[in-house]
């Protein structure tokens, strides 16, 4: 610290009270890791992360990044056997790290290039590569790497008490928001079958073509699949040291097979890793996040499985908790196309409380576009999300779709009207219903359907309860009931159309079409990274939002246009004219009266518009306006200004009109001014500008302080207290409609018109 200047006043204070206040926001519930590499937490590079290399003799890899063939364990060995294409292998391993880096950002190296080099790298050297861009490269380098053309989502259906009523309805749900694919989990382990089954009833309503998965222990998620109940599965786990490998019971070897029974049985699979398992499971060998998760990688392509779900998942809050950790899971995302894997994006996991740094971690993958922006995005709420929260859920998804919209950018969503989702839930329920009753499951009261169309969450819902929903559960499970039992029993029901949805999606298991890498169904269609394929080139190239998306896009809920505003405004309009009537009485000039102040009000005031936008009736304004300026013994007069519906002229003419050089300018929409003749037109006496959270009260000392300038006083400006509002965000739509309205009966060189006005049945 300096030295303080001799006679310097002592200050104690204990602390700066910002801290105090920050103490109080989201963030503070987020904890923070030390970066420190022997314990695992480092991002990009550890003094343990080993050197990229590769030798190879008489076609076999004699070592790889620094570890001989001989000293190789399971993972090395599976990745040195599996994914390494020896052909490639010394021409991609020679180039240095920074160049292929620069070639990741440059558009004019086409992707299939790059992909080549990829499965030419070690892991050591992939995790150097990425390592070399920052976060904005990282972004712009995954929109042109990644292997489908058309970005997509995926959202998580399940709830806390398992009840498959409302998992239809928010199946259903889910569809008609536009996501991809939906996956649901259980919170009571026996309940998995009956969750399959009301998801996968739920996703046939609306429209086919959602791809549906249920995550439970591997084996009984492989039966449900064979069942015919799931179409996808994503949860067969791959970790970067043979410890955890080990420890989770398993070998590159099994996870293959496991994929090949399911890819065998015409089941879309892809496998989960991602930064933070290794560490969150005790094996983490003091390597960085980046180059375990390389390794995991690298073995997924050496599997020949069609993608990967990865971006931290249940490993994210720990990774967000290092220094760079948010950069790190954007580039194991690349590092994931770049090897041509069909990538979920992993966002599912919240790793954060901090609405801002949700916001800030989903941003680049809806400006890049994904396969998957989210793996999955909680389509509904928090306490709901069996998965535990998403980044993004239920009661962010309509942020999403603005998101959307401010960026024209595609995540995958569409806006859904109410009605629309009332409809879709009420025939989910129903739906389901039919099948309980019609296999013998169960017969859901109305009241109980009822409950469900209507709830946001399943605190609201008056349905089943876990326990109930393990008997239906075991019985579909016992009773070896199949998918095939359901599209029966819905067609039997009377729910042709979606037994139709849920039998199309079970006929794409036969032809196979939908294996392709990063494959989805869009309007009864396969696209995929072979019909479908990302050809980012620069500008002008890759995707980009069509005319008819775009309009989707944009149509979300409360969007004002001119029309809406006057429509409002027609409504106050009868009420206004029972409280005050307005007369014009010609031409005005300017007053002699030393204690006239002139109110001058706009051309839509009292016309088009009779409210302000805190919601004051006109006639309460002029009310509070002119009781304020006889309180001090002035006198006023209202003139009604033509020629502008600037809030400052407005207030400058009034003052120029007005006989003692002081005028109050107030706009319809509640903004107001007190100006003075001889002053410039912007630099007023005092401005109510937040006309929002503007009281009557205020206009009403406004309205004396008005008349204390008139009469050569100097009083207390009068502050409308903000409590940091976002205005802007609240009302500037409605600001500028309103302000159009006002300009258009605007006239130039209008003559100001005097006007007389009756408040209550009293002449004023």
């Amino acid at each position: 610290m300096p030295d303080k200047p001799q006679g310097a006043p002592q200050i104690k204070v204990n602390r700066w009270r910002r801290f105090a206040d920050w103490d109080e926001r989201p963030l503070r519930l987020d904890k923070f890791a030390v970066e420190d590499a022997s314990a695992g937490f480092a991002a990009f590079s550890s003094p343990n992360d080993p050197k990229p290399g590769l030798e190879i003799e008489d076609g076999k890899v004699k070592s790889m990044d620094g570890i001989a063939a001989v000293d190789f364990d399971m993972i090395d060995l599976f990745i040195a056997t599996h994914h390494l294409d020896l052909e490639v292998a010394p021409e991609a391993m020679a180039i240095p790290s920074h160049e292929i880096a620069r070639m990741l950002v440059d558009m004019n190296v086409p992707r299939a290039k790059l992909v080549r080099l990829a499965h030419g790298m070690t892991p050591a050297k992939l995790a150097e590569v990425v390592a070399e861009l920052n976060a904005l490269e990282i972004a712009f380098a995954y929109s042109k790497m990644r292997a489908r053309h058309t970005p997509g989502n995926q959202g998580h259906v399940t709830n806390a008490k398992d009840d498959p009523l409302q998992l239809a309805a928010d199946a259903a749900t889910a569809v008609a928001f536009g996501f991809d694919e939906i996956e649901t989990t259980m919170r009571v382990a026996r309940n998995a079958w009956s969750n399959a089954v009301a998801c996968a009833v739920g996703a046939a309503v609306g429209r086919w073509g959602t791809l549906f998965q249920c995550s439970s222990e591997e084996a009984e998620e492989l039966q449900i699949g064979m069942a015919g109940f799931t179409s996808y599965a994503e949860t067969v786990s791959v970790y970067g040291t043979e410890r955890a490998f080990i420890d989770g019971d398993d070998t590159p070897w099994s996870k293959a097979f496991l994929s090949t029974a399911y890819a065998s049985r015409g089941i879309k699979m892809r496998c989960t890793s991602g930064a933070g398992s290794e560490l969150l499971m005790g094996f983490h060998e003091s390597k960085s996040l980046l180059y375990l998760e390389a390794r995991c990688l690298c073995l997924q392509r050496g599997m020949g499985v069609q993608g990967t779900q990865n971006g931290g998942i249940d490993g994210a809050p720990v990774t967000c908790t290092v220094p760079g950790g948010v950069r790190e899971l954007m580039a194991e995302n690349l590092l994931a196309v770049w090897l041509d894997l069909e990538c979920a994006s992993g966002n599912d996991a919240r790793p954060t409380e901090s609405e801002i740094r949700v916001g800030a971690k989903i941003l680049p993958y809806l400006i890049a576009g994904s396969d998957l922006i989210c793996s999955g995005f909680g389509s509904i709420l928090k306490y709901d999300n069996s998965f535990n929260p998403s980044l993004m859920n239920g009661e962010e998804l309509e942020d999403f779709l603005v998101l959307q919209r401010d960026f024209e950018a595609d995540g995958g969503l569409t806006p859904v009207g109410e009605t629309e989702i009332l409809d879709l839930r009420s025939r989910a329920v129903q739906a389901i219903a039919a099948v309980f009753e019609e296999l013998n499951l169960g017969k859901p009261t109305a009241d109980m359907m009822a409950s469900v169309v209507a709830a946001s969450g399943s605190e609201e819902t008056q349905s089943y309860l876990p326990g109930d929903v393990s008997f239906i559960s075991e019985a579909i499970k016992q009773r070896r009931i199949n998918v095939i039992d359901v599209i029966k029993a819905l067609a039997k029901r009377g729910y042709r159309t979606e037994a139709q949805n849920l039998l199309n999606v079970v006929k794409l298991r036969v032809t196979g079409d939908y294996l392709q890498t990063s494959a989805i169904v869009r309007n009864g269609r396969i696209i995929s990274a072979v019909n479908d394929p990302n050809e980012y080139l620069g500008p002008g190239t890759g995707y980009r939002v069509s005319k008819e998306r775009r309009e989707q896009l944009v149509n979300i809920r409360d969007v004002l246009d001119r029309d809406e505003v006057l429509r409002s405004e027609g409504r106050h309009a009868k009420a206004e004219s029972r409280l005050i009537q307005y007369r014009t009485m010609g031409a005005a000039e300017p007053g002699s009266d030393p204690r006239e102040v002139v109110i001058g009000i706009s051309p839509a005031f009292g016309l088009k518009i009779f409210r302000t936008l805190g919601g004051h009736p006109l006639s309460s304004i002029l009310d509070a306006l002119i009781s304020g300026i006889r309180a001090k013994g002035c006198r006023p007069r209202i003139v009604r200004l033509r020629h502008t519906a600037d809030t400052s002229f407005l207030g400058l003419s009034a003052a120029r009109l007005a006989g003692s050089g002081v005028g109050i300018g107030i706009q319809a929409k509640g903004t107001a001014v007190i100006h003075q003749h001889d002053r410039l037109p912007h630099h007023n006496l005092e401005l109510f500008s937040n006309a929002p959270i503007t009281k009557l009260e205020h206009y009403r000392r406004m309205g004396e302080n008005a008349a204390a300038y008139a009469l050569s006083e100097t009083p207390e400006p009068v502050v409308v207290p903000t409590k940091g509002e976002a205005m802007g965000a609240r009302f500037h739509a409605q600001v500028a409609l309103i302000y159009a309205i006002e300009t258009s009966l605007t006239e130039d060189g209008a003559a100001p018109e005097n006007i007389e006005i009756r408040l209550a049945e009293v002449m004023q």
